[in-house]
C-alpha cells in the first residue's frame, strides 16, 4: 500500500505505555460475505495483517469495531476478537429488536458496546438510540455514535438523556471542522463529555481535515484542546485499514500526533491504557 507520509515512522516516537490500546480497527475478511447495504467493497484486511501494524504501534489491546459493511452479520469482528487471546473486545451493530439471549452470546464473544452510524451506510435512524439504550443497559455496554459533529448542539438533549455510556468517534466527526473550540457545535461535544459518562476518539483526522497530512492542524486544533481539558474522557484510535483512503496513511505516523495534543506523559497513559480499560472492561 502506498502512503500518506513522506517519511514513515517505524516505531513511535514516544515511550509507548504498558497495555495500550487501539480503540478503533476494522477487520475485513474475504471469507464473509458484505451485506447488500454495503456502500463499497473494502479491502481483505484480516486481523493476522493487523498484527504487524499493533506491533509497530507497541500496542497489545486492540477494539474492533464492526464495519457497516457486514451490516448486523457480525462474525467476521467476533472471529478477529476469538483469534487476539483476550487482547480484544468488540463494538456490534444489532437491530432495535435484538433479544436478550443474542446480547448475551455477544457478551459471551466479547462485545461491550453497540455502533451507531447516522452517516451514510448506517443502518439505523436517531429514533433507535432510545430504544438500543433500554437494551444494553443492564450488560454495562456503551452506544458508540458517529454522525457529523456539525450537529452536536442539535443532538445534545438527545445524548444527555441516554442512560448509557457513549463513545463518540473521530474527534466528534466535524465535516466541516471548526475554526475555533469556541464554535457552538464543538462546545456542545464538552457539553457532553462534561456529564462524566461519555468518551471522545482522538482518531481518524484525515477524515474530515481540510488541512491534511502531515499534522492536520484543524482537526489537531479539536483533538488538543480535548487531550488537553479532557484526558479522562479521551480514547486513541488508528482506524486500521483506514477504509476509502488512498494514499492510506500510516498509523504509526497517526500515533505519533498524540504527544502533540496531549504533552504530559501521565495524560498519555490516562488515553492509550486507562480509559480503555475503564470503557471496554479490559483487566486492570
Amino acid at each position: 500500500m502506498s502512503n500518506a507520509f513522506l517519511n514513515t515512522p517505524l516505531a513511535a516516537e514516544f515511550e509507548v505505555p504498558a497495555g495500550a490500546c487501539d480503540c478503533h480497527v476494522h477487520a475485513y475478511d474475504d471469507a464473509y460475505p458484505l451485506a447488500a447495504t454495503a456502500t463499497f467493497k473494502p479491502p481483505h484486511a484480516p486481523m493476522a495483517d493487523y498484527a504487524k501494524v499493533q506491533a509497530d504501534l507497541g500496542f497489545t489491546r486492540v477494539v474492533v469495531v464492526q464495519p457497516t459493511g457486514y451490516g448486523f452479520d457480525n462474525r467476521c469482528t467476533l472471529a478477529a476478537v476469538a483469534s487476539m487471546s483476550g487482547r480484544a473486545r468488540a463494538v456490534a451493530m444489532v437491530p432495535p429488536d435484538v433479544t436478550q439471549a443474542t446480547l448475551q452470546d455477544l457478551h459471551a464473544g466479547g462485545v461491550r458496546g453497540v455502533r451507531m452510524m447516522m452517516l451514510p451506510g448506517g443502518l439505523l435512524g436517531w429514533d433507535a438510540l432510545a430504544p438500543l439504550a433500554l437494551k444494553i443497559k443492564d450488560w454495562g455496554w456503551h452506544l458508540n455514535v458517529q454522525f457529523n459533529g456539525c450537529d452536536f448542539a442539535q443532538r445534545l438533549p438527545l445524548l444527555q438523556g441516554l442512560d448509557v455510556p457513549l463513545v463518540v468517534d473521530h474527534t466528534g466527526k466535524f465535516l466541516v471542522p471548526p475554526a475555533s473550540t469556541d464554535d457552538v457545535a464543538f462546545q456542545a461535544l464538552c457539553r457532553l463529555l462534561d456529564t462524566g459518562r461519555a468518551w471522545v476518539k482522538l482518531s481518524a483526522p484525515y477524515e474530515t481535515s481540510r488541512n491534511g497530512a502531515p499534522r492536520y492542524e484543524d482537526v489537531s486544533l479539536l483533538a488538543r484542546y480535548l487531550a488537553t481539558n479532557y484526558p479522562e474522557r479521551c480514547l486513541w484510535a488508528s482506524n486500521w485499514p483506514h477504509p476509502n483512503q488512498n494514499p492510506v496513511p500510516s498509523s504509526v505516523a497517526l500515533l505519533n500526533l498524540l504527544p502533540q495534543w496531549a504533552s504530559r506523559a501521565a495524560d498519555i497513559r490516562r488515553i492509550l491504557v486507562d480509559n480503555p480499560v475503564q470503557v471496554y472492561a479490559f483487566d486492570a
